[in-house]
């Protein structure tokens, strides 16, 4: 458990939206809420822990970005993430 947590602690980091757009066009793209730890919802994800991924889809913490996002991101190309790489998903939270 704590292994998990430290390899994906040291894959954790920042990155530009440019860096992060050719993910969002591959769909692979997820955005977490300011509310969930990042950590946390990455090592639900590679632990396949449906429970709490489920409650974090359902209470909208967890999501795709909108259009809305994507449509601002693209504007601002220098725009900064906390980004967390899960395969195949890229986890993201605005900085």
């Amino acid at each position: 458990m704590q292994d998990l947590r430290e390899e994906l602690a040291q894959t954790l980091d920042e990155a530009e939206w440019n860096w992060l757009s050719p993910h969002a066009r591959r769909d692979s793209l997820i955005v977490v809420s300011q509310e969930l730890n990042l950590l946390d919802v990455g090592v639900a994800i590679a632990e396949d822990d449906t429970s709490k991924v489920t409650r974090w889809i359902e209470e909208a913490l967890i999501q795709k970005p909108s259009q809305i996002q994507l449509s601002d991101w693209n504007q601002n190309q220098m725009k900064r993430f906390n980004a967390l790489i899960v395969q195949p998903y890229v986890l993201v939270q605005e900085i």
